[in-house]
């Protein structure tokens, strides 16, 4: 199941681009009360309706249509040397990666109940590496403390401008730098990308072929913007210029919702037009 379906899509873009239903209406001639409808999620536009709103909306007419319909979902598996596992109660995904020696890993988003963090770290069991953090959201760090605690050993990864959320911790944080690598085992590295739009220190990682982007980019959809000084722009932009840049075999693991690709992405997310 996407982590956005048609009326999140909707409700963010038009947020985005800053119109309301009545100005969407004028503009596309659609009835401002069914467009309000199909923000709720009641109902869905016919193919010619969803590409009069993605015209306005600056989508791109054919993925938006998609969208509502349902026509697409990615079916991507998770890399063998990644393993998921849930953040409850929160509805955020959690993420060990590890090395060939199957020992040495990173956590990517401490959150959640931290038994099944430990209980994860300890099903390698894994020597921890790094706790690598992509956003100062609950959801994807609250269990921060617990961690690094349990293993104190781990280098706290985390862009300084979302560093606060995790409090006194924030001082041993190691900040994130766009572009930068850690070193990760005698030979692999991890680059760390600074992603601003839904929050200012939105940040992913990559390592290998497989790109940590937490609530920047999910399947078929991009994160809300939520930043105090970064823009529904700077997402956008941050997965024109950073992401689409990596090869499209590269897999997507988001903060929320399935896998999928950076080519699945540029295919089908309706927020990137199709050149």
């Amino acid at each position: 199941m996407l982590e956005d379906d048609f009326s999140d899509v909707l409700r963010k873009a038009k947020r985005g681009v800053e119109i309301d239903d009545e100005a969407l209406g004028n503009a596309t001639g659609l009835a401002p009360a069914r467009i309000s409808d199909w923000t709720r999620g009641d109902g869905i536009p016919s193919d010619d309706e969803a590409r009069a709103l993605a015209r306005v909306l600056r989508l791109d007419p054919g993925k938006f249509a998609d969208a509502a319909a349902q026509r697409w979902h990615p079916d991507v598996a998770l890399p063998e040397y990644v393993r998921h596992h849930p953040h409850d109660p929160h509805p955020s995904n959690g993420y060990l990666f590890f090395l060939q020696d199957g020992k040495t890993a990173a956590l990517i988003d401490p959150a959640g109940l931290p038994q099944t963090l430990m209980n994860a770290i300890a099903e390698g069991p894994y020597a921890l590496r790094y706790i690598l953090i992509t956003h100062k959201h609950e959801d994807h760090c609250d269990a921060t403390a617990d961690v690094a605690r349990a293993f104190p050993d781990a280098q706290i990864v985390m862009h300084r401008a979302d560093a606060f959320a995790i409090g006194p911790l924030a001082a041993k944080a190691l900040p994130i730098v766009d572009g930068d690598e850690l070193p990760f085992g005698d030979a692999a590295s991890i680059r760390m990308l600074h992603t601003p739009g839904h929050t200012d220190g939105s940040s992913s990682f990559l390592f290998r072929s497989t790109l940590f982007t937490g609530d920047t980019l999910f399947a078929g959809s991009v994160g809300g913007a939520a930043g105090d000084r970064s823009t529904y722009g700077d997402i956008l932009d941050s997965v024109r210029t950073k992401f689409f840049a990596l090869d499209d075999a590269t897999v997507v693991m988001p903060g929320h919702g399935p896998p999928s690709t950076i080519g699945e992405e540029r295919a089908h997310n309706p927020f990137f037009t199709s050149r």
